[in-house]
């Protein structure tokens, strides 16, 4: 018996791992067919603000992202792959003579996955756990792009009369994805969107 349970769940591993790589292969034919069609424009990731004040002497940010992917992404997640977004923030010290020095960074990662069984997108903060359900992708995609006071740094570590700046980038997490799809990721320029920097001062 126990034997017969082990065959068994090996073999539903083999089947999920077969359905994956067909799907992978089928998003790769896919990609090569729209390649021979000629280069079209990317989407892309783009942050349209980015602010941070004062909360009981924590500096917290509050930004707008537009997220825009493009169809092999979006065929992914709608085939129930989980999109992880990666969003990086560092916090920049001048100095005369160098480049800016990286006084500390924070890194905030959220997934967006589709459940066909309920028909609902899910934001989910990996950092907190705390998650929301939307009954589109477009409300989804609203709502992962709000970032409203989210804590950054402890006023009292900076350096009085030092005016420090803040920057921050969002990304598409290819680490995150399933194996052989990650393998597709990293073969395929579709997969790597990435904002870029938005500078902001953090002290004046």
């Amino acid at each position: 018996m126990d034997f017969i349970m082990h065959a068994c769940v090996r073999s539903k591993a083999v089947l999920k791992n077969t359905l994956l790589g067909l799907l992978v292969l089928g998003w790769a034919c896919v990609g090569m067919a729209r390649a021979e069609e000629g280069p079209k424009p990317l989407e892309h990731f783009v942050v349209e603000h980015a602010s941070t004040h004062l909360v009981e002497e924590v500096y917290v940010l509050n930004a707008r992202i537009l997220y825009r992917f493009n169809p092999d992404v979006l065929e992914a997640l709608e085939s129930g792959v989980p999109l992880t977004i990666r969003l990086d923030v560092e916090i920049l010290r001048p100095r005369e003579w160098l480049w800016n020095e990286t006084f500390t960074t924070l890194v905030q990662r959220y997934q967006l996955q589709y459940h066909a069984l309920t028909q609902q997108y899910l934001v989910k903060n990996l950092n907190s756990g705390i998650q929301y359900n939307f009954p589109t992708r477009e409300g989804s995609l609203e709502a992962l792009g709000e970032i409203g006071d989210l804590p950054l740094l402890d006023k009292r570590l900076l350096d009085p009369g030092t005016h420090y700046t803040a920057r921050l980038r969002a990304d598409l997490d290819v680490e995150s994805l399933p194996g052989p799809l990650r393998l597709l990721a990293y073969l395929s320029p579709q997969w790597r969107v990435q904002s870029e920097w938005y500078t902001w001062p953090l002290t004046h």
